[in-house]
């Protein structure tokens, strides 16, 4: 039986897996009225908001599972129950912390397009948006296949959102679903092969007078070779960058060439584009080629070689993000399958790097060390409890 959802009345637009979709906070409504408490109201020792505080500060402090968040939260102080919201009970004001069970309970019924979106950024304003999705290995069953989320990250690896692909469909369908409910005006939104298409790109544009820079693969064999016979050989608009790191030396030359009026099938296109990398491997001296088509509503004013040339690079930071994910906070071999659990603990994941990065930490396993030196004050700190 799939599990139950606790939308709000108007949050059913888009709602969870439960209903196919996830639900969607809309315009005005104060964070704590975005989700719902799943539980009966009856026996009720814990707030909904402290027990997500608790999970998100232990994730902080490096906790990978329900059983990692139970434990930070049975040795924190008093002091730091009180800063989450945990309610003192009893003659004597006790504070008992929530248990690993109570934690995974709330995390496998909380809805999780909610939490998504309470945790998330805010695109607006911003200058570029990252969309790719992510299959959760570890909660693959012998019945289901494994969690696939398609997440939105911004420019410095902070998540925007994210929501939980329904199975026997792909990411194509959760494009639109992911980002209607948020501003983009003038964001550029940058995708893979796998969303390059007609529609999104005139909902994008249309709907949300957004930008789109999308790569075009032989997925769209047409589009593909009509990108192909363009004449880059006579294109001037050039850039070239060079770099070494990660145990390789790469040069990536970017052309681009304005293909308004020349009947290229796709809407609002106004330039095509062509980045060419080499890698050259400094351990084994092995050279690798590959060839990138891209195009864009972006005009030669508005997106200069450089520019679309730096956006491209920028789209692989929502990838670094699902490495850090893997590596760091070992979400491939995590084990938790049932309900909303999957793809809440990764909302949490995903918070947590957010929060590591606003605050400056360029490494996330650096940061994950500094915070746990003092696991009890620091990530109250980070998130701005008071």
């Amino acid at each position: 039986m799939p599990p139950v959802c606790h939308c709000l009345p108007d949050q059913v637009a888009h709602c969870c897996p439960a209903r196919r979709w996830r639900c969607r906070r809309t315009t005005g409504h104060s964070s704590r009225s975005a989700i719902r408490d799943p539980r009966d109201r009856r026996g009720r020792r814990h707030s909904l908001v402290s027990v997500l505080l608790t999970a998100c500060c232990a994730v902080l402090a490096g906790a990978r599972s329900y059983l990692a968040v139970g434990q930070w939260a049975r040795h924190a102080p008093l002091d730091a129950l009180a800063r989450l919201g945990v309610r003192a009970a009893g003659p004597l004001g006790v504070r008992r912390a929530p248990s690993s069970s109570t934690i995974r309970r709330h995390l496998t019924l909380v809805c999780p397009g909610g939490l998504a979106d309470l945790l998330g950024c805010d695109p607006a304003g911003t200058r570029h948006l990252a969309v790719d999705g992510k299959a959760a290995r570890g909660s693959r069953t012998d019945t289901g296949p494994a969690a696939h989320l398609l997440s939105a990250v911004l420019e410095g690896g902070r998540t925007v959102s994210q929501l939980r692909v329904p199975d026997k469909t792909t990411e194509v369908t959760g494009f639109t679903k992911l980002l209607a409910p948020f501003s983009l005006a003038g964001v550029v939104v940058t995708a893979d092969a796998l969303h390059t298409h007609r529609d999104h790109a005139r909902w994008l544009v249309e709907a949300k007078k957004a930008h789109y820079l999308l790569v075009v693969k032989r997925n769209q064999p047409a589009l593909h070779d009509a990108l192909r016979s363009l004449p880059w050989k006579k294109v001037t608009a050039r850039r070239y960058d060079r770099e070494a790191g990660h145990g390789r030396r790469e040069t990536r030359s970017v052309r681009t060439l304005t293909v308004t009026g020349l009947g290229l099938d796709f809407p609002h296109v106004a330039q095509a584009a062509k980045i060419h990398r080499y890698r050259t491997d400094l351990k084994t001296g092995k050279i690798t080629r590959e060839t990138v088509y891209a195009i864009t509503d972006l005009t030669a004013p508005e997106a200069s070689p450089q520019a679309i040339g730096q956006l491209a690079r920028a789209h692989w930071g929502i990838e670094a993000v699902h490495h850090v994910r893997d590596t760091t906070f070992g979400e491939d071999a995590s084990k938790i399958r049932t309900g909303h659990g999957p793809e809440n603990m990764a909302t949490l994941r995903s918070f947590a790097i957010s929060t590591l990065r606003t605050a400056g930490h360029h490494s996330i396993a650096a940061g994950l060390r500094e915070v746990s030196y003092t696991p009890f004050t620091r990530p109250l700190e980070l998130i701005g409890l008071p």
